[in-house]
């Protein structure tokens, strides 16, 4: 699927709208990590323990 920007973020937008979906945008990220956080982090945890080897924890593990 291909989204076309300029289609969905129109130039011709008045500032106020800018602003009020702005504010929108920012206080559902806001409610999204609040109300997913321990996943969020128990997430990305396991994606960085994965890096690294245990037992040589300055090597980094390659993507095979």
């Amino acid at each position: 699927m291909i989204i076309d920007l300029d289609t969905l973020l129109p130039e011709e937008l008045s500032d106020e709208t800018v602003s009020a979906v702005a504010e929108l945008l920012n206080d559902i990220a806001q409610q999204w990590e609040s109300r997913y956080f321990h996943r969020i982090r128990r997430y990305q945890a396991r994606q960085q323990a994965d890096l690294f080897d245990p037992e040589q924890p300055w090597r980094r593990k390659t993507g095979d």
